[in-house]
C-alpha cells in the first residue's frame, strides 16, 4: 500500500470521525434544560417586555426549534457543509463570527505549538544528558511548577506586574486604536510586542510537560544496547545522542501534535477572557452560554475538525521523524 492509499483511507476515517463527533456535539449542546428561544424570552421580559404564547411559538419556527430532534441535526448539517452555518440568536451569520476569529486562534494556537517544541526539546534533551546534575534539577523543579501553574493565573499575574510597574497593559493583540488602523511595519510590530504574553502563558503547561516526555523518552533510548555499543566504538559523544536518540524520542512528541493543538484551543479559553484575546474560546462560552445552537455548535465542529487535522499531520511526520514506521498492510 503506497502513501496515496494510505491517505485516502485516512481521510475517509477523518470524514467518518467527524460525522460522529457532530452527533454527538448536537446532543451535547440539547442536554441543558431550555433552549435559545427560552434564552430571549427571558431576556426580553427582564427588559420590561411581555411575550406572548403566539410570538414565542412563532420564534421557535423562525430559528427551527419547532421540529425533531433529528431533523434539526440533519438540516444543520448539510447547511453546514454547504458553508451556511446559519444565523446566531443575535441575527448575525454563524460563519462571520467564526471568520473574524478563526485567523487569530490558529495564529495563537500554531505559535503556541512552536514555542512549546523550541524552549522544551532543547531543555528535554539537556536534562536528560546531564541526569541527576543541579541544572537537571532546577528545570524538573521548574517543570514542576509549570505544570501546576493554571494559565489563566499566570495571565492574571502578568497583568497585574504589567500594569502595576511597568504601566503597561497588555490585554488583547493590539494597543489601544491600534486594531483598526491599516496593516504597516509599526502594526505588525506592536502585534509582536502584544503576542509573546498569551504565547508564554497558554504555552506555559505544554512546554513543561513536553520537557518531562522528552526527558524520560531519551533516558530510555539512552538505555538502550546500540547506543552502549556505539559509545563502546568510540563514536563522537554528540553523534551517538543526536543520530537516533533523538530522532526516536521526538516521537511522543510528533504524536503529540493532534492532541496539543486541541487541549491549546480549549485550554485557551478563560486565559482569552482573562486577557481580552479575540479568538474561538470565549466566543464558544458565550454561545453556550447563551445556547445558540448554531454558533457554539459550529464552533465546537471547527475546533474538532482541526483536532482531527492535526492526528493526520502527527502521522504523515511519524513517517519522516521514525525510518521503522511503515504503512504496508502486514499479511
Amino acid at each position: 500500500m503506497n502513501y496515496t492509499t494510505y491517505l485516502l483511507r485516512r481521510l475517509l476515517y477523518m470524514a467518518v470521525t467527524l460525522a460522529i463527533i457532530s452527533m454527538v456535539i448536537y446532543l451535547v449542546i440539547q442536554l441543558p434544560p431550555g433552549d435559545a428561544v427560552d434564552t430571549i424570552v427571558a431576556q426580553r421580559e427582564a427588559e420590561g417586555d411581555v411575550i406572548t404564547e403566539a410570538e414565542e411559538l412563532a420564534l421557535r419556527r423562525q430559528y427551527g426549534l419547532d421540529r425533531p430532534l433529528v431533523v434539526q441535526y440533519v438540516d444543520w448539517m448539510i447547511r453546514f457543509l454547504s458553508g451556511d452555518m446559519g444565523r446566531s440568536i443575535r441575527g448575525v451569520p454563524v460563519s462571520d463570527l467564526i471568520a473574524e476569529r478563526l485567523g487569530a486562534t490558529i495564529m495563537l494556537s500554531s505559535i503556541s505549538i512552536l514555542f512549546t517544541y523550541l524552549v522544551a526539546i532543547p531543555i528535554g534533551i539537556y536534562s536528560a544528558t546531564h541526569q541527576y546534575s543541579l541544572p537537571d534539577y532546577g528545570l524538573t523543579t521548574l517543570g514542576f511548577i509549570g505544570l501546576a501553574t493554571p494559565n489563566f493565573l499566570l495571565g492574571l499575574i502578568l497583568l497585574y506586574v504589567f500594569y502595576k510597574y511597568f504601566g503597561l497593559s497588555i490585554g488583547g493583540f493590539y494597543s489601544p486604536g491600534m486594531e483598526e488602523q491599516p496593516w504597516s511595519p509599526a502594526k505588525v510590530l506592536d502585534l509582536i510586542s502584544h503576542l509573546w504574553i498569551p504565547v508564554v502563558v497558554i504555552g506555559t503547561a505544554a512546554t513543561a510537560g513536553t520537557i518531562r516526555v522528552m526527558r524520560g523518552t531519551l533516558l530510555d533510548e539512552l538505555g538502550k544496547q546500540y547506543v552502549i555499543t556505539a559509545r563502546a566504538k568510540g563514536v563522537a559523544e554528540r553523534r551517538v545522542i543526536m543520530k537516533y536518540p533523538v530522532r526516536l524520542a521526538l516521537n511522543p512528541m510528533v504524536s503529540g501534535v493532534g492532541s496539543v493543538l486541541p487541549e491549546l484551543i480549549s485550554g485557551e479559553t478563560i486565559v482569552a477572557i482573562v486577557l481580552g484575546l479575540p479568538t474561538l474560546g470565549p466566543l464558544m462560552y458565550t454561545a453556550v452560554r447563551a445556547q445558540d445552537i448554531n454558533l457554539s455548535g459550529s464552533v465546537l465542529m471547527v475546533i474538532s475538525a482541526l483536532a482531527v487535522i492535526g492526528v493526520l499531520i502527527s502521522d504523515i511526520l511519524l513517517v519522516v521523524v521514525d525510518p521503522r514506521i511503515t504503512y504496508e498492510r502486514k499479511g
